[in-house]
């Protein structure tokens, strides 16, 4: 063969594309049992250990997390449909009583991350009802159906790797409750900024979301780490209000934990 054909031949080789490496998505359950095997594939090479990839093995397509995911309409609402229905005033009056009731435990949040108290609270009031509902749902079928749906597969990728890492670590298991999304504990994290923004406050040597001192201290340093200015305001046009959008894409919502976050710590 003439030099210049194996300069081409070689040359169309690098230049061909490569198989991808990513499990195929799907839009119904049909396909999730042989995209649990891909996904595997994947997660070994991200890092993922045994633990986490039996979690994996057992997790189940969640038609409820599709239901849920297909029928978001509250972020739809106006500003004042929003809070109403979201029961804004009652967040706000627990949140006052919750920072009146310990408030050491807010200063020193406050102190370590700059983070007031009021957008803690009104996060967590939001979230979870302080606690009060933490989700019902497998976080690891959660997240893995999540990341197998073709509609939004590339966002939820990395927190399903970041979940299974979770079971590694004993931070979950397989069987742990969250949200229809996959969120997780007090102020429902999401798998991969549990697993970057994660704090053992109360110094038990783990990472637990479904402790309130730990939830809190970890949604504090999440919004530190993303840019949040101690002393700086957080309404609308101010340097912080750009930090909640971190949080949460939806702009009533924003504005909501804003003008919460303000009547508790006014």
């Amino acid at each position: 063969m003439p030099r210049f054909i194996h300069i081409l031949f070689a040359a169309a080789l690098v230049l061909a594309p490569l198989p991808s490496l990513a499990a195929p998505c799907g839009n119904t359950g049909a396909g999730f049992a042989a995209w649990q095997r891909d996904f595997a594939d994947e997660a070994r090479r991200e890092g993922v250990g045994s633990r986490g990839l039996q979690a994996l093995a057992r997790a189940q397509y969640a038609t409820r997390t599709i239901a849920a995911d297909r029928n978001q309409k509250s972020f739809r609402y106006s500003l004042e449909k929003f809070m109403q229905v979201r029961g804004a005033n009652t967040i706000v009056a627990q949140g006052r009583k919750r920072k009146t009731r310990h408030p050491e435990f807010y200063a020193a949040l406050e102190r370590r991350f700059g983070v007031p108290a009021g957008i803690l609270l009104a996060l967590h009031g939001m979230e979870t009802a302080f606690g009060g509902f933490m989700g019902d749902s497998p976080v690891v079928s959660a997240i893995t159906t999540l990341a197998y749906d073709c509609r939004r597969a590339d966002f939820f990728r990395p927190h399903a790797i970041a979940a299974l890492k979770l079971v590694d670590q004993g931070t979950i298991t397989g069987a742990t409750l969250g949200a229809r999304h996959g969120e997780l504990g007090h102020t429902q994290f999401l798998p991969g900024n549990a697993l970057t923004y994660g704090v053992d406050a109360n110094g038990d040597g783990r990472v637990d979301f479904y402790d309130m001192s730990d939830a809190l201290a970890s949604t504090a340093n999440f919004l530190r780490q993303k840019g949040w200015k101690p002393g700086r305001g957080y309404q609308p046009g101010e340097p912080n209000f750009a930090v909640i959008r971190q949080w949460n894409a939806a702009s009533v919502y924003q504005q909501a934990i804003a003008i919460m976050a303000a009547r508790i710590d006014g």
